[in-house]
């Protein structure tokens, strides 16, 4: 049996090959017994464990933004060991003084440095100096080495990394975690692999027994194998979202709409992302808890908005919700407990978007009571807070659309997770999308995603050769092959990343031939006879899962015009006035659309 599980802030999700679903409440003090105990509950009677499991974590994005992680030193370049405090010259919010950059993992004591110079076309211009090699103080739990042009030419760093795996420390080496320019980038994604990876690893090692093959989900939307995303846990920052907008992107296309968004609505967080062609979009680069994070992923845009998102009033009188959440404990005054907050949840079951005998897994019947007891005792009114949260999510909408040149009167919205189906038709109706699409099993659509993801394995290089294009199609090569040694039997698929001269962002094509047309795409404008130069190689190795979301049975679903409230096992959907409801012919999903004046 193999199963898919995704660990999300409020409910753990699990889906068996046979389309049998189980929510479970997660257990944030230890997120592996939610795992084991939802995975048994959708084994077939006699079979003690499942043969294959594949994961989708928070506990990498949970250890970054709580900053529970290791005791961290950076060993960098002489002159460098303040990069990651320099940082760049943008703020984090360019109309507010008082926002500031997050405090750098590594405090100024422990950023060590070492001799020795690589050139910027990765030739030494000095030897490294055995001499200069650093101690690492005591209580340090974990290091990251991070030289100057490692990226072109690893000797050095290899060479220190080394010299410090021989005392006994856990080393983090950049070239095997973001071999890419941009130096600031490059050290601080080394530094939180190296923060991450000692709670990480020993979360991952736990659950090493718990199937005959364990794979964990990366951020690209891949399954790796529970070890590689132990050693490399700042891969696996956007691991469950990346399942849900996998198994999105294929309902969308099943339903007849390959260009659409995603729309994950969970307990703790809203995630969204574009999908073109009925594939998702990539990016390069992320930015997680105010780190900017180089390493392979999908363009999930995130915000603190989920059922879970407490409602108040500010100092200033006006009404907020999120990012603070009642989570899984206590979670919702209407769990009944012990959440004295309002939330969405509450919000939800008061203005009858829930229906008043829901019972939720684990959680038994909502007290409508306590939601309403919660709401005034805070000053606020559902409609209020719905509204509100609406607003939030539109917005994050809009920052995969229209900030991208994207118009989204042309897309569909694929609504899932637990709230998911509760908010699509408002962020639907306020950006005048046509449908909404809401999957079969939803509630649980990331941990489906996970069992149907590939196995995957992303290769990046630094191109130095800029606008010479001599030997690229040798080199792509080369890193096609890297890629497919790690997934045998595994498609191969290789991309550059470009830009036009000048410019100090890229974007990423199949081949330098292509970016002219990409740019004008993204940007509005081409510019014919200027050069364009490339930064970075990608290559992927992909192999199927043995089935796909096609592969599992097709709910029965019957149409609902609105207003009206349908309760499944793993979700509600809100079919609100002037909207209806039609189960599609073959793909499980209900197509929700405006009824004809």
């Amino acid at each position: 049996m193999r199963v898919g599980v995704d660990t999300g802030g409020t409910f753990t999700d699990v889906v068996g090959e046979d389309g049998t679903i189980a929510k479970v409440p997660s257990t944030p003090d230890d997120p592996g017994r939610a795992v084991v105990v939802g995975a048994a509950l959708v084994l077939p009677d006699g079979e003690q464990r499942a043969t294959v499991l594949a994961h989708g974590t928070t506990v990498a994005t949970n250890a970054l933004l709580e900053r529970r992680g290791a005791r961290v030193a950076l060993v960098a370049t002489a002159g460098f060991a303040d990069v990651i405090e320099i940082a760049r010259q943008d703020r984090p919010s360019l109309y507010d003084p008082w926002a500031d950059r997050p405090e750098p993992l590594v405090p100024r004591e422990l950023r060590l440095e070492v001799g020795g110079r690589i050139g910027p076309d990765g030739t030494v211009l000095e030897a490294l100096d055995p001499g200069t090699m650093p101690t690492v103080p005591e209580g340090v739990e974990a290091v990251a080495v991070c030289l100057l042009h490692s990226d072109l030419e690893p000797a050095h760093e290899r060479g220190v990394a080394a010299a410090l795996e021989r005392r006994g420390l856990d080393v983090t080496a950049s070239v095997d975690v973001s071999p890419q320019f941009r130096e600031y980038e490059r050290t601080v994604t080394t530094v939180v692999n190296a923060f991450l990876r000692p709670t990480c690893r020993t979360y991952l090692d736990g659950l090493a027994g718990a199937a005959d093959d364990v794979l964990v989900m990366t951020s690209a939307g891949g399954l790796v194998p529970v070890a590689r995303g132990a050693e490399l846990p700042v891969s696996l920052l956007l691991s469950g979202p990346a399942g849900g907008v996998l198994a999105g992107a294929a309902a969308a296309v099943a339903s007849g709409f390959p260009d659409a968004v995603t729309f994950d609505m969970g307990g703790t967080s809203t995630d969204v992302c574009l999908v073109r062609g009925g594939v998702p979009e990539p990016a390069g680069e992320r930015s997680v808890g105010g780190f900017p994070i180089r390493q392979p992923s999908l363009d999930v845009h995130t915000i603190g908005a989920g059922g879970g998102s407490i409602a108040g009033l500010d100092p200033g009188g006006a009404l907020v919700v999120g990012p603070r959440s009642a989570g899984a404990v206590p979670g919702p005054a209407a769990y009944g407990a012990g959440g004295t907050e309002p939330t969405v949840t509450d919000a939800n079951l008061v203005a009858g978007h829930l229906p008043a005998e829901a019972e939720l897994p684990g959680i038994g019947h909502l007290d409508r009571a306590a939601a309403e007891a919660a709401l005034v005792a805070a000053g606020v009114t559902a409609e209020g807070v719905l509204a509100v949260v609406d607003a939030a999510m539109e917005e994050a909408v809009r920052a995969v659309t229209v900030a991208r040149g994207v118009d989204p009167a042309g897309l569909a919205l694929v609504a899932f997770g637990g709230a998911g189906p509760l908010h699509a038709c408002a962020i639907a109706d306020a950006l005048g999308m046509p449908a909404v699409v809401v999957p079969a099993r939803a509630g649980v659509l990331s941990a489906l995603g996970c069992l149907t993801a590939p196995r995957q394995h992303d290769v990046v290089r630094t191109w130095p050769g800029g606008a010479d294009l001599e030997g690229l199609e040798a080199a792509l090569e080369a890193l096609g092959a890297e890629a497919a040694a790690a997934v045998p039997g595994g498609e191969v698929s290789t991309a550059v990343e470009c830009r036009y001269e000048g410019q100090s962002h890229e974007l990423r094509v199949p081949t330098p031939a292509d970016f002219a047309a990409e740019h004008e795409r993204r940007n509005g404008y081409a510019r014919p006879g200027a050069r364009v130069e490339v930064v970075a190689l990608r290559a992927t190795a992909r192999l199927a899962a043995p089935l796909s979301p096609a592969d599992l049975p097709v709910p029965v679903r019957r149409p609902a015009a609105g207003p009206a409230v349908v309760a499944e096992a793993d979700c509600t959907i809100w079919v609100p006035a002037g909207w209806r409801a039609d189960p599609h012919a073959t793909s499980g999903a209900l197509v929700l659309t405006r009824v004809e004046a």
